[in-house]
Formats: C-alpha cells, sequence, structure tokens
C-alpha cells in the first residue's frame, strides 16, 4: 500500500526504530508542508493511508472529497479537531487513533518554568555575545531572575500532565493551586493539594500560571483579557497546551500593559510560527517552536503505535 506521513519537519521519522514496521510498503515522508486545498489535494492524492503528527495538518470535507483513494487516517496520539471526522466517515476513511504520554510535555512545561524564572534564555544569549551576566542591554529589563521555592504555582487542568507538573512542582517547595472542573479540583484535594476558592483568586495570588486543558468548544477562548489583567506584574503564565485557550490577542495586550509580567509558549494559533508574530523578540517572552512531545521516545511511541495502527488494519481488510 501507499503510505504517506506528513510534515515530518526535522526529517527524523524514517529514522525511528519503528519506522521498519512499514518496511513492506511504499512510503512517502513529506518534509514541508502543502498550503492550501489544492496543494494538498495533488500531494496526497495517490495514497491509500496517511499519517498525521498531532495536528499539523487539517483534513477537512473539502480535502476528503479530493482523495479517492483514501482509506485510513492514521493519527499520531489522540484525534483532535485537525480531522473532520464526520465527513471521513462518508467518504467510508478510517480514523484510528494512538495513545500518548505525558512526561514530555510536563517536563517541557517545568523546562519553560525554569528558564523563563531563571533568566537562562536572556543571559546565554547575550554572553554569546561578550557580555557577562547580563539578562538584557536595556536596564530596565536587566533584572535578576527568582528561584521557585516559596512560590505559588497555579494549574488549571489538573489532568495527566497537570499532576505530573503539580509534583514537580512540589519537589522544588513550591505552593500548588488547582483551578479547573470540579472534579479536577477535588481529584487535587484527594491529593494533598489545594484547589482556589475562585478564579479570580487563582489569577490574583499565583506567581506562576501553567495552563493543561483539552480544547475543546467549552475551553476555547477560556483565558480572557481580564484574567490575564488579574495577574502579578512579576507573574508568569505559561502555555503548553493550546494557545487557543486564550482568547485571541489577550496575551498580547496583557503583556503590553505590565500584567503578567512574563509569559512562555510552546503553541500558537498558527504553526510554523510567523514571522510577523507579534510577541517575537520581546525579551519578556520566551518561545519554543512546539516541542511539547517532540523528543524521541515520545516518537516512538506515537508512530510506533500508529505504523502498527495501519499493518493491522490492512491484514484485517485481506
Amino acid at each position: 500500500m501507499k503510505i504517506a506521513i506528513l510534515d515530518d519537519y526535522q526529517d527524523v521519522v524514517r529514522h525511528l526504530d519503528c519506522f521498519s514496521l512499514l518496511k513492506e510498503h511504499e512510503v512517502k515522508v513529506f518534509n514541508n508542508r502543502a498550503v492550501g486545498l489544492g496543494q494538498l489535494a495533488i500531494r496526497l492524492a495517490s495514497f491509500d493511508a496517511l499519517v498525521l503528527i498531532r495536528e499539523r495538518t487539517l483534513l477537512n470535507r473539502a480535502l476528503m472529497s479530493k482523495l479517492p483513494n483514501l482509506k485510513l487516517i492514521s493519527q499520531t496520539g489522540k484525534v483532535a479537531g485537525n480531522v473532520d471526522i464526520s465527513a471521513a466517515a462518508e467518504f467510508g476513511i478510517t480514523v484510528l487513533e494512538g495513545n500518548g504520554d505525558p512526561t514530555a510535555p510536563a517536563e517541557l512545561t517545568w523546562a519553560l518554568i525554569m528558564a523563563s524564572s531563571r533568566k537562562i534564555t536572556n543571559y546565554t544569549q547575550h554572553l554569546q555575545d561578550g557580555l557577562w551576566q547580563t539578562a538584557s542591554i536595556h536596564p530596565q529589563y536587566n533584572q535578576l531572575g527568582r528561584v521557585l521555592k516559596g512560590r505559588q504555582l497555579g494549574i488549571w487542568g489538573y489532568g495527566r500532565i497537570g499532576k505530573l507538573v503539580a509534583g514537580y512542582a512540589r519537589a522544588f517547595g513550591m505552593r500548588v493551586v488547582i483551578w479547573g472542573s470540579e472534579a479536577s479540583r477535588e481529584q487535587a484535594e484527594q491529593d494533598g493539594y489545594r484547589s482556589s476558592a475562585s478564579r479570580q483568586e487563582f489569577f490574583e495570588t499565583s506567581d506562576v500560571i501553567s495552563l493543561h486543558l483539552r480544547l475543546h468548544p467549552t475551553t476555547r477562548g477560556i483565558v480572557q483579557l481580564s484574567d490575564l489583567q488579574r495577574m502579578k506584574s512579576d507573574a508568569l503564565i505559561v502555555n503548553t497546551s493550546r494557545a487557543e485557550l486564550i482568547e485571541t490577542d489577550a496575551l498580547t495586550q496583557a503583556l503590553s500593559q505590565g500584567r503578567p509580567g512574563f509569559a512562555a509558549l510552546d503553541v500558537f494559533e498558527n504553526e510554523p510560527l510567523p514571522k510577523d508574530y507579534a510577541l517575537r523578540s520581546r525579551e519578556n517572552v520566551l518561545l519554543t517552536p512546539h516541542l511539547g512531545y517532540v523528543e524521541r521516545d515520545s516518537y516512538e511511541l506515537y508512530f510506533g503505535t500508529a505504523f502498527q495502527n495501519i499493518i493491522d488494519f490492512f491484514e484485517c481488510k485481506n
């Protein structure tokens, strides 16, 4: 069968151990993105199966209607809003999802908290330019970093990733406060953490806030400008979940107003990140290129499951 693997930006998938699962099949790995319905339709028209790297490509009704040979979409990780499930069913295309592990995104979240709090990237960049112990060439930004011990971490969303991050915070001596659904707050309290008395208190009292929510209609834009404006002037907001959880342009406006003082982001509404992105080159904003699941162990798990799903599917058909 003909299999396409989409959006492998780093050209690493064919070097994974699990890639050998597809050795009996014709496989094409695309390293660059096709933009637009026409380009994607031409690129994918001949393939029997597609392997998606998370939500990097949108498979909507219009595109699937132009892919007459497509029988299977194998998603790495869980199926999200990038695949129109009802349209796939209408066109006789099976959609299979895989599994994942919360470790990599949780560890990245913690790395961003540490790096931003101690201004590591700022110091490192200026060290390369020959400046010693300099966080900024602008006096107002050339400030000291700070430790995490004794400070409050607010976690919105106490799922698998949020639980790991809470554990890291506890190990570093932080006070952990949870906000989210009633069920998640109850679970957090059973685990020995405090749930915030109110959304207002959550934003007003936390020194660091980390978002760990799934994106669906009820959570899109759930963090609003008014929430961000309640944060401390030296507080940090971290988002490694979904950019759309924060109201469009709210973070840009809030940072310009000085509340919160800092942001660390791994997810964006448009990816890869456009050159004109408003928060590029800000000294109080740490940006990473959606690395939450982008590491070897996660890739072996994601793609190993996705490839095995393809093999099992076509074996059952034959």
